[in-house]
């Protein structure tokens, strides 16, 4: 597991505290910004498998 995929697990993390919160509280802001950082999670995880298949 590389930096990239570390960063994605993290913020993919990170965005599910922040959408479970935003729903718990009724915060849609807290909730919206809960799953942008899943997506970026996301990205990252992709950035992160292009770089390994690059190395190898």
């Amino acid at each position: 597991m590389d930096k990239e995929h570390v960063k994605s697990a993290a913020k993919k993390a990170e965005g599910t505290l922040k959408e479970a919160t935003g729903k718990a509280v009724g915060d849609k802001s807290l909730e919206m910004k809960g799953k942008m950082d899943q997506a970026e999670g996301e990205v990252r995880e992709k950035v992160g498998d292009v770089k390994d298949k690059l190395g190898k």
